[in-house]
């Protein structure tokens, strides 16, 4: 199983001019060898590109994506996460994204595919992530 970040997803649907041959690469080889799947947060991030929700279910369905739901321990884990960012001076005051994106892969044990690893690796260190760099 492999989470698949928002960002990626965005750069293959808005065909991203510096980003969306990576994203496809890494996409296609990833689905070799793995379940590619998403999350309600990624699912509500995605639905801002779309003006209909059967559009959005069409591409993920044509991305191959099973979307998964957040069990309460990768919720507990993100409210934990996001206490610590706080505590080391992060200003946002409502749980970010991130958090329940990188508690979901730390409690499936899965990686993710994504371009913004800055938050994952600081909060989530034992997830694997797969990234340009």
């Amino acid at each position: 199983m492999l989470l698949v970040d928002t960002n990626v997803l965005a750069d293959v649907l808005a065909d991203d001019p510096e980003w969306a041959g990576w994203s496809i690469r890494r996409l296609r080889a990833q689905a070799q060898v793995h379940e590619l799947a998403i999350n309600p947060v990624i699912y509500a991030e995605l639905s801002l590109a779309f003006v209909t929700i059967e559009e959005l279910d069409r591409v993920v369905r044509d991305l191959a994506l099973s979307v998964l739901q957040l069990p309460p321990p990768a919720l507990f884990l993100a409210g934990k996460a996001f206490a610590k960012y706080r505590r080391t001076g992060g200003r946002k005051r409502n749980v970010l994204a991130d958090f329940f994106i990188g508690a979901h892969a730390a409690v499936l044990g899965c990686g993710i595919l994504t371009r913004d690893a800055w938050r994952y690796r600081s909060y989530f260190p034992t997830v694997l992530l797969i990234t340009p760099d």
